[in-house]
């Protein structure tokens, strides 16, 4: 038996049934930045907050990560956390409002995480947000990169 004949009498006859289509839906996360260098992604009303890798280059190499405690509700511009370095300590600050529902563990055992990956694995807490309008007086990633340049002017 040929091929075309083989196909036509068996693979042809098979229709499967009429299956609709699949669809992807992912929410679009929303990334910002503050002046003071720490970033928040948005997803779903959930805010990830970390340190931006500009703040963690001038930070030099971070030894200790003060991480919030979940459950415990937060205002904007609150501190959130520290972070301490070989070179400086810095606190970091929330900026949004809301309940921290998440912190990463991670960082107390492994504070490099900043360092080597500070805009994914080196977040800091995630947020329940309450209000969020408080992401439109924060910087897009092109304004703040500008920000960024305008600090290194001077």
């Amino acid at each position: 038996m040929s091929l075309r004949t083989f196909t036509s009498r068996f693979v042809r006859a098979y229709t499967p049934a009429r299956v609709a289509p699949f669809q992807f839906t992912r929410a679009l996360a929303t990334k910002r930045y503050t002046k003071e260098h720490e970033w928040i992604s948005v997803e779903d009303n959930v805010g990830t907050i970390g340190i931006t890798d500009y703040a963690q280059k001038s930070l030099g190499d971070v030894v200790f990560v003060e991480i919030p405690s979940p459950g415990q509700a937060i205002q904007k511009g609150e501190q959130l956390g520290a972070v301490e370095s070989v070179k400086a300590a810095s606190d970091i600050f929330s900026p949004v409002s809301g309940d921290i529902i998440e912190a990463n563990e991670a960082l107390d055992s492994e504070p490099g995480l900043i360092n080597s990956s500070p805009e994914e694995n080196g977040w800091l807490a995630k947020v329940q947000m309450n209000e969020s309008s408080e992401l439109e007086g924060l910087l897009n990633e092109e304004q703040y990169k500008t920000h960024c340049e305008s600090a290194e002017d001077h």
